[in-house]
């Protein structure tokens, strides 16, 4: 197999688009909550952007492993890859056991907190099941040599219809539980049914599969029910853990409210898309029976097609930046940086014209080193993978 062009192809340091009151949702808070400029934010440092490898398609995801290496998945080829030194390399991983149809393919990926010893990681990706069926799983690998094992499949049948709304974001929590975030699969019923996987923040245990003790329903007879932290999604695409111990969420709204929540063990965020597939419905429907959670950010009329979201680090210069939750964008090709105050209230937001070059961005991760690695989105071998730090 072929080893993709990589290297530092890429450097550009570039100055901040401003943030103004009353702006459009692409360049500012939204205007039901808190607009307004972050006035108390630090000196904004200036960007440096560089590319670490290109000639992707699709990369979903990417996670440091030891050595310096990074861990890549591409949706649609379904390979895993990685990068090292320059190159970027396909690893000896099972493509042909990945179901891929529309959104649907090799998703989310995540680092086993001791892989230095056990070398194990995750993937979320589509699958076969018996009689020529579909789900939306998740497996544990172990890295050995060049080559990917299998160690188990920790939890699947997540709903699929046409690959639509697969979800499908990993998060290993600081208490060692694995969060996962799934999609809702279009199908207007799976996001307040308890007892499907689809339109939930589920969590587990990342060594046997099975449900989180400390689970909201943990001691329920439907097994389902059993792995659900929080239900009432559309389709989770990011997860984040802040210094404070918090789990956030970030959502995809229809054509209006992309979502970034702040989770709440047991908490409903209110999607009921019926009858059918209403699409109509609000994001949070605060008319549906029992408490729902409100969104802490969302975008407004219309969706920026929000993704994949990590906590900038405070230290190694990032000045105002630090404590802010980046979140990477698609249909308005950017990165939000947006800032919440210690009782998760939106402060205030930053758009820096730096990361409005490379299009789509899906994936953003925090490395080692406090810097932020990125996954462009856009298709036909042109993606790259980033890394942003200050200036």
């Amino acid at each position: 197999m072929r080893a993709l062009s990589a290297g530092l192809l890429t450097t550009l340091v570039v100055g901040l688009a401003p943030a103004s009151a009353g702006a459009a949702p692409l360049d500012g808070p939204p205007r039901t909550a808190a607009s307004g400029p972050d006035r108390a934010a630090k000196a904004l440092p200036a960007l440096r952007v560089r590319t670490l490898a290109s000639g992707l398609d699709h990369p979903w995801d990417v996670k440091p492993i030891t050595g310096g290496r990074l861990l890549v998945t591409e949706r649609d080829s379904a390979r895993l890859l990685v990068v090292d030194g320059g190159t970027a390399r396909p690893v000896d991983f099972p493509s042909g056991s990945v179901w891929v149809s529309g959104e649907t393919g090799l998703m989310s990926l995540e680092v086993d907190p001791d892989f230095a010893d056990n070398k194990r990681f995750y993937t979320c990706q589509g699958g076969f099941t018996g009689g020529g069926g579909h789900d939306v799983r998740v497996m544990a690998w172990k890295l050995k040599g060049g080559a990917a094992k299998p160690v188990r499949k920790l939890v699947g049948g997540f709903p699929v219809s046409s690959g639509r709304h697969g979800g499908c974001k990993l998060l290993v929590a600081r208490n060692g539980a694995l969060l996962v975030g799934t999609g809702d699969a279009a199908v207007g019923t799976n996001p307040r049914d308890l007892r499907s996987l689809g339109g939930k923040v589920l969590r587990l245990d990342r060594r046997t599969g099975k449900p989180w003790p400390g689970n909201p329903f943990a001691k329920a007879g439907n097994r389902n029910k059993r792995y659900v932290f929080t239900y009432g999604h559309r389709n989770v695409q990011g997860l984040a853990q802040r210094a404070d111990g918090s789990i956030w969420s970030v959502e995809q709204g229809t054509y209006r409210d992309d979502e970034v929540n702040l989770l709440k063990r047991g908490g409903d965020y209110g999607y009921h898309p019926v009858p059918g597939y209403n699409e109509d419905v609000p994001m949070t429907d605060q008319s549906l029976p029992g408490e729902q959670q409100a969104a802490r950010w969302r975008s407004g009329d219309p969706t920026l097609a929000t993704s994949g979201a990590a906590w900038v680090r405070g230290g190694g210069g990032w000045g105002g930046y630090a404590g802010m939750l980046a979140v990477g964008v698609q249909k308005g090709q950017r990165v939000l940086f947006l800032r919440f105050d210690a009782r998760g209230r939106l402060k205030g937001s930053r758009t820096p014209a730096a990361l409005r070059e490379f299009g789509r961005i899906r994936s953003v991760v925090s490395a080692p080193d406090g810097d932020l690695l990125l996954t462009t989105d856009n298709g036909d071998g042109q993606d790259r993978l980033l890394r942003v730090s200050p200036r």
